[in-house]
């Protein structure tokens, strides 16, 4: 079996509530926990506790490129290395205009360069190096970690068209993809190249198609109408389909944006069903490409810390 991830902390689940599951959650057969970074959690700490209750693979998926200073995200990439046993991997990307610059006051300009810089400037100063550089984006004159790690630190992407994934093919460990179709994956795939695919995968176990489309819905409509994510699914293919939602939203009806959302595109970006068949789906994620594909539960009403049981690879 390859690599079988799960998000978390759960929704609704106090962070040290999680202690239990994830110290059974390689006995399960999952092989990495990967942390996200919105409005609720920070990316870094709940990994850093993960490290001390289990031996996998953590990363962050992903901590974005402007909310914190260049030599701030090396050193917690370093530090996150070291109190993991180097078993960290490094996601960062862009983030949302919401995020970055509604929420944090930074400007979000020319996101693909100040990724790309980052990256740049994360390589070398994870590697020890000096760093004295004027990039595009931003300077940094004079750094150096006074931890360095003793082995590299993996730096993947967050990466969704043709640009973002061919640098992170070209200069990072891989790339971190969400919100595609298991059959989405080839395309996203022939871009990147060999490095590690990473793909968060919403999935939501429950036989109650209604609820579970109703709720996907909800989601697309906040997440899809993101340019990045509206330029992702144009390229994908789904521009006409998606079409209507982002007309009303346009228009202030948020309501009616979610509505229009078919159900095929639903079914296609939100795996629903038995716990059975959502296992089948995220295998079909990993056969058609994805190396590390990365399970986002979303909330049924049942017991989460039981559908992530449910859910592994072995159960």
């Amino acid at each position: 079996m390859g690599r079988w991830g799960i998000t978390l902390p759960l929704v609704g689940v106090p962070v040290l509530d999680h202690r239990e599951l994830v110290s059974e959650l390689g006995d399960l057969g999952y092989t990495d926990i990967w942390s996200a970074e919105t409005a609720g959690t920070d990316a870094f700490t709940p990994l850093a506790l993960a490290a001390q209750w289990s031996d996998l693979r953590l990363g962050t998926a992903i901590a974005p490129v402007y909310t914190r200073g260049p030599a701030t995200l090396a050193m917690t990439a370093a530090t996150l290395a070291e109190v993991s046993g180097h078993r960290f991997v490094l996601g960062i990307g862009s983030s949302s205009p919401a995020i970055v610059q509604r929420w944090n006051a930074v400007d979000f300009a020319e996101p693909f360069k100040r990724t790309r810089d980052t990256l740049r400037f994360l390589k070398a100063a994870l590697a020890g190096e000096k760093v004295t550089e004027q990039y595009d984006t931003f300077a940094v004159r004079g750094f150096r970690l006074e931890r360095v790690p003793e082995r590299p630190v993996p730096i993947m992407l967050a990466a969704l068209r043709p640009n973002m994934l061919r640098l992170a093919g070209r200069e990072a460990d891989g790339a971190i993809t969400n919100w595609l179709g298991a059959d989405d994956v080839p395309k996203v795939r022939a871009e990147l190249g060999d490095q590690e695919l990473a793909a968060r995968i919403f999935v939501c176990p429950t036989e109650n198609a209604e609820a579970a489309r109703g709720l996907g819905r909800m989601l697309i409509s906040t997440y899809l109408t993101v340019p990045a994510y509206a330029a992702f699914h144009d390229w994908l293919g789904r521009g006409e389909l998606l079409r209507p939602m982002h007309e009303a939203w346009q228009a202030g009806d948020r309501r009616k944006a979610a509505e229009v959302i078919p159900d095929e595109v639903v079914d296609d970006l939100v795996v629903h069903g038995s716990v059975e068949h959502c296992r089948a789906q995220v295998a079909k994620y990993a056969a058609n490409g994805v190396d590390t594909p990365i399970i986002a539960v979303l909330p049924t009403g049942a017991d989460q810390l039981e559908l992530v049981r449910a859910l592994a690879p072995g159960a």
